[in-house]
């Protein structure tokens, strides 16, 4: 492990010399191209160098008791701060370990969400709305912009479906885990005996493809218009400007009809079906080449409930870590981050424990 990380700091030295030449910083592209790199090692680097830091602690400190000699309270000095070093250095290898594990190429991208009410009808469509109102607060406390993509909205305020792009670096880092069976278990405001009814909602996070990384043929597409369809508005049901793309070799179908032009709903629905293309195709292969590993790009099995949210009890429930918090007011309104730290801590471990295998 230490002789990659050593061979890493080397290249991040030479990183750094080679930023100072004349030559470079008037060469713009590469000058960003070894500015990337130069941030993509730091931290590794850093953690690194505090490793040494603490190794140098550990080394004095059983220097000195070897020599004996010491006074008292300079031996219990010496004790206490090598006590100190072991820690830091057993806690600073494991974070090492971490920032060594292959990254997750999607980490950075932007994602599409797509929210879409199961089981339990309009009580499905109106936590549809809750989930899509969390997941757009959490996201503008991150700083992503948020853009709807296409909604279905229902009579009541709830959505069938609706789909959003979240922009930012890091989006997909932050909700890759929330792929999945989300459940329900609340009164809803029409139950007149105070039943608990369960519902359910399915949520997939998709990292948005470029046209680079999946090429569409033209001819595999079959582009229909129709007339907007919804809950009631000015613009409904005038012109056709609703747009349903059709990628015939896989039968995948999306539809947009959140703008009024035909051409910027034509331009989203191609997003979204890139974006569920390439996803499609890499769980393929994550499933051809590891097929015991679980959430390999994080998006997680949609068939699989992931999570319970209980409206009486005030409880969250994450089933993936077991994870119970009793704060469903905070979350709902954004405060994911508890959440979100707890999966990734969850599947980094899981993913050291695979490379030590």
């Amino acid at each position: 492990m230490f002789e990659k990380i050593e061979a890493v700091e080397s290249r991040y030295e030479q990183i750094g010399v080679e930023l100072t030449r004349p030559e470079v910083v008037s060469d713009n592209e590469q000058f960003r191209r070894l500015m990337v790199e130069h941030a993509e090692l730091t931290p590794l680097v850093e953690k690194y160098r505090e490793y040494k830091a603490a190794k140098n602690s550990e080394d004095e400190a059983l220097a000195l008791l070897d020599e004996g000699g010491l006074d008292k309270d300079f031996k219990e000095l010496v004790e206490e701060e090598l006590k100190t070093a072991k820690a830091d250095i057993e806690t600073l290898s494991q974070e090492l370990k971490v920032l060594l594990l292959p990254k997750d190429p999607n980490d950075d991208k932007n994602v599409i969400v797509e929210i879409r009410g199961g089981a339990g009808g309009e009580e499905a469509a109106l936590f549809a709305g809750s989930l899509y109102r969390m997941y757009t607060m959490y996201g503008e406390s991150k700083r992503f912009n948020i853009e709807v993509l296409n909604a279905n909205e229902t009579e009541l305020g709830g959505y069938k479906e609706i789909s959003f792009m979240i922009e930012g670096k890091g989006a997909y880092s932050r909700f890759k885990y929330e792929s999945g069976v989300h459940r329900v278990q609340r009164v809803p405001d029409t139950e007149t005996q105070g039943r608990i009814h369960t519902s359910t909602v399915t949520v997939a996070v998709l990292p948005e493809a470029d046209e680079v990384e999946l090429e569409i043929n033209p001819a595999d597409l079959k582009i229909d218009t129709f007339r907007s369809s919804g809950a009631g508005g000015q613009h409904i049901n005038k012109t056709s400007s609703a747009i349903r793309v059709t990628h015939i070799p896989t039968g995948t179908v999306v539809e947009c009809q959140d703008e009024r032009s035909q051409y910027k709903n034509k331009d989203k629905a191609l997003k979204i079906l890139r974006s569920r293309l390439f996803d499609a195709a890499q769980k393929e292969h994550d499933d051809a080449i590891a097929s015991d590993r679980k959430n390999q790009v994080g998006t997680g099995d949609r068939s699989e409930r992931i999570r319970t949210y209980n409206y009486p009890q005030g409880r969250v429930t994450d089933h993936r870590i077991g994870l119970t918090l009793y704060k469903l007011d905070q979350i709902l309104n954004g405060d994911l981050d508890e959440v979100v730290d707890g999966l990734i801590t969850y599947y980094r471990t899981e993913a050291l424990k695979e490379e030590s295998v």
